[in-house]
């Protein structure tokens, strides 16, 4: 049985853009969509999760669909789902959330804390359609962004569209350099940011080979990098690593910003 691509619902209009997304979503990777509806107190549970499926099915009439409806905590219940599932895709803020939240509380419990694939579905129209072709993904040192880059990977494969690797980079503060020496010298002679993207897309790179790849080397904060590349895309992609000897994951001040200010959806993809 395949695993499905699940959703959460809870009557906002943003719970409806992330039904859309997520039945277009399904629909390019051929998965089930489930639609799950939780709350731990009484509401009108079963009219939001039949105005929900009637949305999914009038946007996508091909998509496999299922629906649930829980009397739990809306963040646990996901959380509970993603462990077995194709991914999660939430809206970015719900009806519970106050005004002036940038991300909703549930999708920034949920995004810290599922074992899948985590989508929060930002921006606007535009931006959570394929008008951009292209999909960003951050690219970080060592082994916390390999995940996250072959998921990028997959969605440009499906979505045929151009992928886009950033890789920020900064000397630390309080790092000694010679007299002379730049920045971008002292790391190269460490290891050099040039060869960590170019590591990191290799492997996934020779498996999709239709995909086409532009890499970015950028010094200076990783999150304003991001932020800006993904101004021009159609969804921006995060890896995140586990916190050892902790249940969950550690989303980094990196994962907040982006979750909070990112114009288009984001995928936040746990290390594996």
């Amino acid at each position: 049985m395949t695993i499905p691509l699940v959703v959460g619902v809870d009557g906002s209009e943003a719970s409806l853009e992330a039904v859309d997304w997520a039945a277009d979503e399904a629909v390019r990777h051929d998965v089930p969509l489930h639609l799950l509806h939780a709350a731990a107190r009484d509401d009108e549970r079963v009219d939001v999760i039949s105005g929900a499926s009637k949305h999914a099915r009038a946007g996508a009439p091909s998509v496999r669909l299922s629906s649930e409806v829980l009397h739990e905590d809306a963040a646990a219940a996901l959380v509970d789902k993603g462990r077995n599932a194709f991914a999660l895709v939430l809206g970015s803020r719900g009806l519970g959330d106050l005004a002036g939240m940038l991300l909703g509380s549930v999708s920034l419990a949920v995004a810290a804390r599922a074992d899948c694939p985590v989508v929060v579905v930002r921006g606007g129209a535009e931006h959570r359609g394929s008008r951009f072709g292209d999909i960003v993904v951050g690219v970080e040192d060592g082994e916390g962004s390999g995940t996250a880059v072959q998921f990028a990977f997959r969605e440009a494969h499906v979505r045929r569209c151009r992928l886009v690797a950033v890789h920020a980079w900064s000397v630390p503060v309080g790092t000694p350099m010679p007299p002379g020496l730049s920045g971008y010298a002292l790391q190269a002679l460490q290891r050099p940011p040039a060869q960590v993207l170019a590591e990191a897309l290799h492997d996934p790179a020779e498996r999709y080979q239709d995909v086409p790849v532009s890499g970015e080397v950028v010094e200076g904060p990783a999150r304003r990098a991001l932020l800006k590349a993904a101004a021009g895309a159609d969804l921006l992609v995060v890896g995140a690593r586990r916190r050892h000897g902790h249940i969950g994951l550690q989303l980094g001040l990196v994962n907040h910003a982006v979750l909070h200010h990112a114009p288009c959806p984001i995928a936040v993809v746990p290390q594996t």
